[in-house]
């Protein structure tokens, strides 16, 4: 008798699977189909348990657990989120997933009070809220990032913008342009980039807890109570669709996440051309910059070599995203799973390439006497046409007079420009372009998520 209540207690402590009742699976096939789960997970860790916490008291609100139940499953579950916020939070061998460490963490340590916490759950609506969670606050940190980013492209823009500098067209030199409208560009094109981020956010702030398998549940779930406990705008309502958003969510936000990459992208491989003694345009700090084994004088850009690097692999990220998910009909699929290797870790490779780019592009320096260069006077060739059909010269005839002028070498210009137009150098437009900005990230309303995570935290 002693033996067999040793041997109960000894398998009620055991890691085991949710789904698992008497036959054991083997153990390459339980390695195959679990893969890099347990790793991935950890991601998710802390949202999973807020999923839990919202998820439980709906569950006392339809009578499916006492109040002192839910008050000893909240305390725990705070516990857990608090190891999971210091990186201490462990996923077991022998665990499947995150949802299985939390339901044993809670049996453990609450008894047959933890084992009531799945009720009108599956681990299927529980990952599809874990990772809406999750990437609804990455989005914001990302958001974040971008906007440091702008702020410091327009606060260049304005200190340089009367700094010219060639303007290029197929690598060739073509007309003038400016620091103020390089550094503007790519802080209105950033602008561009949010509204993608912002589209992404929507989409992800939608509820899809109570959707159960992806058919609901026979339990009189409440399901606006738990969307509000958890501050998203709505739920994703039919059951099926619920469902169906695993993969669709993802590649979604990974094309607002491949737009901003290529943005950085191309300011990367700017700066690493710009940065070069053949250009001699900027000067990246020296911080910034690796030296070689052999030759002395080098400082290399690798901080942007690395960054255009990172982004054009993540600018893949939605057709990798694709590939995984494709031609898969509707309900749940194993498939699905592997989506978290690439999605999950995106957003912090992309967060560090919007750090570094951050710091170098504050800490830039610009050569304020490029176009000293007489190599540069024939940018100014338009300016010259632009003059002679002021006066009254026919543009075509002012085109053609300017040609054979360089031909002959009669060419010349006072390097001086005279833009006004919106956009231009001499009209940035920079305050209309913040103004947009400033729209964007209003829309995105991150403090409703916020104040609704402080809530059921108890904060």
């Amino acid at each position: 008798m002693i033996c067999w209540q040793l041997l109960n207690i000894k398998l009620f402590f055991m890691a085991q699977k949710l789904w698992e009742k008497s036959v054991q699976v083997n153990k390459d096939i339980e390695r195959f189909t679990v893969g890099r789960d347990r790793e991935m997970d950890l991601y998710l860790a802390k949202h999973d348990v807020l999923g839990s916490m919202a998820h439980i008291t709906m569950l006392e609100s339809i009578g499916l657990l006492t109040k002192e139940e839910l008050d000893q499953l909240l305390v725990e579950l705070k516990s857990i989120y608090a190891s999971a916020e210091k990186g201490e939070f462990v996923i077991e061998d022998g665990v499947e997933d995150v949802h299985s460490q939390v339901e044993l963490m809670l049996t453990r340590r609450l008894g047959d009070i933890g084992k009531k916490i799945h009720s009108g759950r599956s681990r299927n609506d529980q990952v599809l809220l874990d990772l809406k969670l999750f990437t609804r606050t990455q989005i914001k940190e990302v958001a974040e990032a971008v906007e440091q980013l702008f702020h410091v492209l327009i606060r260049q823009s304005e200190r340089y913008k009367n700094v010219l500098m060639p303007g290029y067209t197929h690598l060739q030199i073509a007309m003038p342009s400016s620091f103020g409208l390089w550094f503007g560009a790519y802080a209105e094109s950033l602008m561009d980039d949010m509204l993608f981020l912002q589209a992404a956010f929507k989409m992800c702030n939608r509820n899809p807890l109570g959707s159960a398998a992806g058919y609901g549940s026979s339990f009189p779930l409440n399901r606006t109570m738990t969307t509000d406990l958890l501050g998203f705008d709505s739920m994703d309502y039919n059951v099926v669709y619920a469902q169906m958003g695993r993969g669709k969510m993802e590649r979604n936000v990974a094309f607002a996440l491949a737009t901003i990459a290529g943005t950085i992208s191309k300011l990367a491989f700017d700066a690493c051309m710009f940065n070069s003694q053949n250009f001699g345009f900027v000067k990246l700090p020296d911080d910034c910059t690796t030296g070689s084994s052999i030759m002395p004088h080098k400082k290399n850009p690798d901080v942007f070599e690395l960054t255009r690097a990172k982004c054009n692999k993540l600018q893949s990220l939605p057709q990798q995203i694709m590939m995984i998910a494709n031609n898969l009909p509707s309900g749940y699929f194993r498939d699905l799973q592997i989506i978290k290797e690439v999605f999950l870790p995106a957003f912090q490779e992309l967060k560090d390439c919007l750090q570094m780019t951050t710091y170098i592009m504050n800490e830039i320096k610009v050569n304020e006497h490029i176009l000293d260069d007489d190599k540069y006077l024939l940018i100014f060739s338009v300016e010259e046409v632009n003059r002679l059909a002021r006066e009254g010269m026919p543009f075509r005839d002012a085109y053609k007079k300017v040609g054979l002028d360089i031909e002959a070498g009669n060419f010349s210009h006072s390097k001086e420009v005279h833009h006004t137009h919106e956009g231009s150098i001499g009209n940035l437009c920079n305050d209309e372009v913040s103004a947009l900005m400033q729209k964007v990230v209003d829309g995105f309303n991150f403090e409703t998520m916020q104040a609704a995570e402080k809530e059921l935290l108890g904060r």
